[in-house]
């Protein structure tokens, strides 16, 4: 009877880099998508206008304002720019009342 010898096929390094490759990739997607969930900014990802205020009532408050795909960043200042609009100052104090309306009170 003849003996057969079985070889084992020696493992390619270059699959395990491959394969380290779609693990890292699925991790970045659940990742980005665990962040956009966390922080409730599914708005950044639709069709419709939106707002936004960063750190309101600071120094570093910034406002982000969606305009179908164009998308402008103001940041408040004590002096406005002449230039490109993209500096403002602050002129009132908005209230919302427990009945939804919002009051503007201008500042002097």
């Amino acid at each position: 009877m003849p003996r057969r010898r079985f070889y084992e096929e020696e493992p390619d390094p270059s699959s395990l880099v491959s394969n380290l490759f779609d693990v890292a990739m699925v991790f970045a997607v659940a990742l980005m998508v665990a962040l956009v969930t966390k922080f409730n900014m599914t708005e950044v990802f639709s069709k419709e206008d939106y707002t936004i205020v960063k750190n309101p009532g600071t120094e570093q408050m910034e406002i982000l304002i969606k305009k179908g795909d164009k998308v402008e960043k103001y940041t408040p200042s004590e002096t406005s720019s002449e230039g490109d609009g993209s500096k403002g100052k602050r002129v009132g104090v908005a209230y919302q009342l427990e009945s939804g309306e919002i009051i503007y009170v201008p500042e002097e």
